[in-house]
């Protein structure tokens, strides 16, 4: 089946308002609103890397799509479009429809649409998004603005889609195979949060970015980590690795102030957050544990491990 027919059956729909040329010309075309920035990220999937070989073709569709979405989201940014670039060993025609289904089924449930892309063959299964968002100018929450005495937040539950990976068939498989980015979470912080990251290579590793830019450190509690009952019944070394540095959860993670978290909680929100630490002038993280030290030995997802 050649290229464009592909395009045309699974991966064509109408316009955008704001959207002068879309799939099927070279380029698309956009009027970025007056006053906004605009934002962008790109992420990759990989068949037997980022998702067992067996998930369903609709899962992989949401996935591709929510990730990136969950980076548009920890920007404080409105996510708006996205291009798709996707390699197949052949062209499977029950796949893709449920492919297409499932990506468009998450593009649907937050307001974005496919503009562009590419198609086309590999040994690999190998699918590439990349989102675009908008954000007012000079509103954007980096992961450089924390500040000492600022709270660390987390939206959700952590550990859950490791948990997924790990016991293939529980009921948190759910959310390993379809994350749930925080889009409106996001956008609620804007000028509330100083800083934030969504946890996608695990808790301590991408806390540790926000840490890094911003030259300060923190403590977490662990017994005040939001974890599923599931996760609770495990000894405690299984329980932290899971919770601490799994992966795939894409929660938020974000540093507040304490003012202004207590007007975030006054604020109607779509998903809990929880407290769990606060940011130190100390540059490291250490954690403890009913009020006591409690060192861990932890390593995040490795992309080239």
């Amino acid at each position: 089946m050649a290229e464009f027919s592909v395009i045309d059956q699974y991966f064509s729909r109408s316009l955008l308002q704001d959207e002068e040329l879309g799939v099927g010309d070279d380029s698309a075309l956009l009027n970025p609103p007056s006053g906004q920035q605009l934002v962008i990220c790109t992420d990759t999937l990989v068949a037997g890397r980022h998702f067992p070989l067996d998930t369903s073709a609709h899962a992989i569709g949401w996935k591709s799509v929510a990730v990136n979405l969950s980076d548009i989201a920890a920007m404080g940014a409105k996510p708006h479009s996205i291009l798709l670039a996707l390699s197949l060993p052949q062209v499977d025609h029950d796949w893709l429809a449920a492919f297409s289904a499932g990506l468009y089924d998450c593009c649907d449930q937050f307001g974005v649409h496919l503009i562009g892309g590419d198609t086309t063959q590999s040994p690999h299964l190998t699918i590439t998004v990349t989102a675009l968002g908008y954000i007012e100018k000079h509103q954007a929450i980096c992961r450089s603005g924390a500040q000492v005495g600022d709270y660390v937040v987390v939206s959700g539950q952590i550990g859950d889609a490791a948990y997924g990976l790990a016991h293939l068939g529980s009921r948190l498989q759910q959310r390993l195979d379809y994350p749930t980015p925080r889009c409106e979470l996001g956008q609620t912080l804007k000028g509330l949060a100083s800083s934030m990251i969504d946890i996608s290579d695990g808790l301590a590793q991408d806390l540790g970015h926000i840490l890094k830019a911003s030259h300060v450190g923190a403590r977490l509690r662990l017994d005040q980590l939001p974890i599923d009952p599931l996760l609770a019944s495990l000894e405690s070394e299984q329980k932290w690795q899971y919770a601490l540095a799994g992966g795939d959860d894409y929660e938020l993670c974000f540093t507040i102030s304490p003012q202004h978290y207590e007007k975030l909680l006054r604020q109607p929100l779509n998903i809990s957050i929880t407290k769990i630490g606060e940011i130190t002038a100390q540059q490291d993280l250490s954690f403890e544990y009913q009020g006591q030290d409690y060192p861990l030995q932890l390593k995040g997802y490795q992309h080239f491990a």
